[in-house]
């Protein structure tokens, strides 16, 4: 942290606001308000950045749809930042923090009965993490990585198993899964030999509903069985080195990527441990969830009755060889409420925006949703996301919005959604972020609270405790 930006880095503002995110990607259960807001306040998490260093910053803010933050008097709590801002129902906020494949610092946050922003006693280690969720009292961060020494083959290969994080919102605890006895092995998690990780955590009743997104064969698994995993055909696609960077790096011996793109499978648990799950296959959509680096962004999603839609943006169209490119269009499925297996239901959104996919999507509030879309087809190269789209399920209707400025540089992670509008942050090359209301039944969109910063990192409601 920063301290030496704190005196003209802090906020004061007749119109305070919320930080809010959450995963991831929620980033992700969409924050929906069902109370009354005027029972708390929005936080809003804030960097700003100059040539001195990044300041992080909670503030709050008693609405989102007007006023403006300006740099001023010791207003706001410093904070080391976070790569995912999570607001849990229960009013409490979690900085998960991604730490480039090794453990990270969270620790999470309150809201005050003065109306303050405090941080928490307890800061933890997490495993590394590539997707997350919320399930009842939890935040549970999911990623796959390697299992023990002691389950290697004869080669020394280690088999891809889940990691999973369980942190206690109450309690203010974490813990990992225990890996040991091999349960949480990913490898042939499908019954074709691949391994695989877990995209987004939907809670339904006391189901847990996941995507499932095949990553090909591991060393452990490329080499199982003399290649029987293997497909015929596919063979030059086993890596003869090792190589890549970052979250595409391999190992020599592996297939990368899958060898089955033109499928989608969802992971249905009983409960938090994520063991035993039933799965559903439809072969109308390729693999559910949103990619950027090493994130798997969620879109599996649940709607007000029930219904659980599932979203592919077909990202497998992006991959080098033709073998693992998908043929499917970006488009959408359904679990009904009550079921467990797909129904007849498909949408194809490629056909409704003229060809182009979608980084991410949230629900928006009844059978709505947003879609962070692409500016142009994943076949072509030098795509970004700063497009928004309301799609309406009933309808099977995309609409872009209107009304969102010209200069966008990203858009917010997160979300809110209140009474037919839900709230997104836009950050732009010239000038300051803003928190923009979009009415779902029309998308258009009406600039709301600016914030004189860099970026909005995250932004939420929350309640005090008592």
């Amino acid at each position: 942290m920063n301290n030496h930006l704190f005196l003209r880095a802090i906020t004061a503002f007749a119109f305070p606001a919320i930080a809010m995110s959450g995963c991831s990607e929620n980033e992700e259960p969409s924050n929906e308000d069902k109370t009354d807001v005027t029972a708390g306040k929005f936080v809003i998490a804030a960097t700003v950045t100059d040539s001195k260093g990044t300041t992080n910053l909670l503030l709050t803010a008693e609405s989102l749809d007007k006023g403006h933050i300006s740099l001023g008097n010791n207003n706001g709590l410093l904070n080391d930042g976070a790569s995912q801002w999570v607001f849990h129902p229960d009013n409490y906020l979690y900085a998960l923090t991604y730490n480039q494949g090794n453990a990270g610092t969270t620790r999470s946050y309150v809201l005050g009965d003065d109306g303050n922003i405090s941080a928490r006693d307890m800061e933890y280690k997490i495993n590394r993490f590539t997707s997350y969720g919320i399930y009842e009292h939890q935040i549970i961060s999911t990623s796959t990585g390697n299992g023990l020494s002691s389950q290697a083959d004869k080669n020394g290969y280690l088999p891809k198993t889940l990691l999973i994080t369980h942190l206690d919102v109450k309690e203010e605890t974490s813990r990992q899964n225990d890996t040991f006895f091999g349960t949480y092995s990913v490898e042939n998690y499908l019954g074709n030999g691949e391994y695989v990780t877990l995209a987004g955590v939907q809670e339904r009743g006391s189901n847990i509903f996941c995507g499932v997104i095949p990553m090909g064969l591991s060393q452990y698994g490329a080499a199982f069985d003399n290649g029987r995993w293997i497909r015929p055909g596919y063979e030059h696609l086993v890596k003869t080195a090792d190589g890549g960077s970052n979250s595409s790096s391999y190992k020599k011996g592996e297939l990368q990527w899958t060898q089955y793109p033109d499928e989608c499978w969802v992971a249905i648990f009983k409960d938090e441990n994520l063991t035993s799950p039933k799965f559903a296959k439809t072969d109308k959509i390729s693999y559910p969830c949103g990619r950027f680096k090493s994130q798997y962004y969620q879109t599996v999603w649940m709607t007000d009755n029930g219904d659980i839609y599932v979203f592919s943006p077909s990202y497998a169209k992006t991959m080098t060889d033709p073998k693992q490119r998908t043929k499917l269009a970006a488009g959408v499925c359904r679990i009904p409420a009550g079921e467990e297996q797909f129904d007849s239901y498909y949408c194809d959104i490629e056909a409704l925006s003229g060809g182009r996919s979608f980084m991410r999507c949230w629900p928006a509030g009844g059978n709505r949703f947003l879609m962070l879309m692409y500016d142009r087809p994943l076949s072509e190269v030098g795509f970004t996301a700063t497009d928004l789209a309301i799609f309406d399920a009933d309808a099977k209707k995309l609409t872009f919005v209107n009304g969102l400025p010209s200069n966008i540089s990203s858009i917010g992670k997160t979300i809110y959604t209140h009474n037919g509008s839900v709230y997104i942050s836009i950050n732009v090359t010239d000038g300051v972020p803003s928190i923009y209301n979009i009415n779902t039944a029309t998308a258009q969109a009406v600039k709301g609270l600016s914030i004189e910063a860099t970026d909005i990192t995250g932004f939420g409601y929350m309640k005090p405790l008592n």
